[in-house]
């Protein structure tokens, strides 16, 4: 039986690697949506801009987020994702050096909305290019690793924000807002050279290309005639385009990740963004106490992705997910139920709430990718960063003006119930992808098994009828 050269491949320094280069991605998500929120301040006296100019200027990174991975994940399918993987960070350096220059409140927006463009394809390029690579046996692991690095970025913001603040007395926020060049900076550098997918290059036709990559990476034994023929047999082309995830099984699955991302990030978004504004309206009225409380909240929403990566191919995916939405509903009812309940207890709901949500937040990089094939794998990542911005840009204009309409009890009863739905919806919908090489993962039909898989599931315990996947 022929090893499949990527799904059966040794985890190594090169998989470190594009880990760690990806993971940049996402840090630069984390800071630069964050930055904005510590400066915002210093940057309305300084241009006389009014809240309502606050508020475009925050959400057109968001919006930008929804373009840029609805464009550019088809882009991505279609150029291919060594090319794209590092000029996006040229457009996020350029945009954020100009940002320091500015003097129209108009032109920050545009800026913001152009850098949320650029983070918005790096979202499907990195997460498609990094998940055809990985093996099998530590891609969920992996994958799901890449949110640590968003909560990352947004605390190393949160840092750099205050000293400038600190320091410098007039102009911090320019510097603050300028300074997202230099991690972008960084990773241009570190980018270029990174390998093409030989997977989308076979799915192409690229044969050839295909075999020099992985003669790089693994070596003269990753190209016998074997081994690029298995591979050729993962990834043949079927013709698929941007159309197709809306069709027939992939449409199911489309559902599926665009639905859950949505309702887990609704809540979510609003809680990370707003915490000391929600804990204060529980009735921490001390600024430095509800800052503390969600300082506290924002730790555990890190910490909560530590037993899920664990849990990810022990419990597997499907229940993982379930559960996860079900435990976080539980904190959000007792909220919306006991408003006036004391500090202590809400401190709790909300740290709760934070550590459950560890399982959606790292699968949100692990379903797009495992679901669909590499003709449109970017593509899907690209529809669900899409939704999930859709998401986040809900939650964080209308939760302050919940919690100035119908109060924080009612407003958390209304965070509560969209959880439920998530929770719902993956009951119905969420499929099992543990175990499986991508080819077989991302099929809807057995005709996408090959002999070899079969045998490793009857190995393993683990099916690898890819038909199981939806059920």
């Amino acid at each position: 039986m022929t090893a499949s050269i990527i799904d059966d491949a040794r985890f190594g320094p090169f998989h470190r690697k594009m880990f760690l280069l990806t993971a940049g991605g996402q840090f630069l998500d984390g800071y630069l949506l964050s930055i904005v929120g510590v400066v915002v301040l210093g940057m309305s006296e300084d241009l006389g801009i009014s809240a309502s100019d606050e508020g475009l200027i925050g959400a057109a990174a968001l919006v930008g987020l929804f373009a840029g991975g609805l464009v550019f994940g088809r882009v991505t399918d279609r150029i291919g994702r060594q090319l794209l993987f590092t000029l996006h960070f040229v457009v996020i350096a350029a945009a954020s050096i100009a940002s320091m220059f500015v003097n129209d409140p108009t032109l920050l927006g545009i800026l913001r909305f152009v850098i949320g463009v650029a983070l918005g394809a790096d979202y499907a390029i990195g997460s498609a290019l990094l998940s055809e690579w990985l093996p099998r046996a530590q891609r969920g692991r992996v994958m799901g690793m890449l949110i640590t690095a968003w909560f990352v970025g947004a605390a190393t913001a949160y840092v750099v924000g205050y000293a400038f603040v600190t320091l410098i007395d007039s102009g911090a926020w320019r510097w603050a807002l300028g300074s997202a060049a230099v991690p972008a900076v960084v990773f241009i550098i570190a980018r270029i050279g990174t390998p093409e997918s030989p997977r989308w290059l076979i799915s192409r036709g690229r044969v050839d290309e295909a075999r020099e990559v992985l003669r790089r990476v693994y070596g003269e034994e990753a190209t016998t005639p074997e081994a690029i023929e298995s591979l050729q047999v993962d990834e043949t082309a079927h013709g698929l385009g941007f159309a197709e995830v809306f069709r027939g099984g992939y449409l199911r699955r489309t559902a599926f990740v665009g639905l859950f991302w949505l309702l887990q990030i609704v809540p979510l978004f609003a809680i990370y963004t707003f915490g000391p504004t929600i804990l204060n309206a529980f009735g921490m009225s001390s600024t430095n106490d509800s800052i503390i409380g969600s300082a506290l909240i924002s730790v555990l929403f890190v910490i909560g992705c530590l037993p899920a990566l664990r849990l990810i191919d022990t419990l597997g995916r499907r229940l993982l997910i379930i559960w996860s939405f079900a435990l976080m509903t539980i904190p959000l009812a007792i909220l919306g139920l006991m408003p006036t309940a004391p500090v202590a207890v809400v401190i709790a709901c909300f740290c709760a709430y934070a550590f459950f949500s560890g399982g959606p937040n790292i699968l949100e990089f692990i379903y797009p990718t495992e679901l669909f094939p590499t003709e449109v794998r970017a593509t899907a990542v690209g529809i669900g960063t899409a939704v999930s911005r859709i998401g986040a840009a809900i939650g964080t204009y209308l939760l302050p003006i919940g919690l100035d309409l119908i109060g924080v009890g009612a407003t958390m009863l209304i965070m509560a119930a969209i959880t439920l739905l998530g929770f719902a919806i993956c009951v119905a919908l969420a499929p099992e992808t543990r175990g499986r090489r991508l080819a077989d993962a991302s099929a809807t039909s057995p005709v996408g098994a090959t002999a070899e898989s079969q045998a490793m599931g009857d190995r393993t315990g683990v099916s690898h009828d890819p038909s199981a996947v939806d059920r």
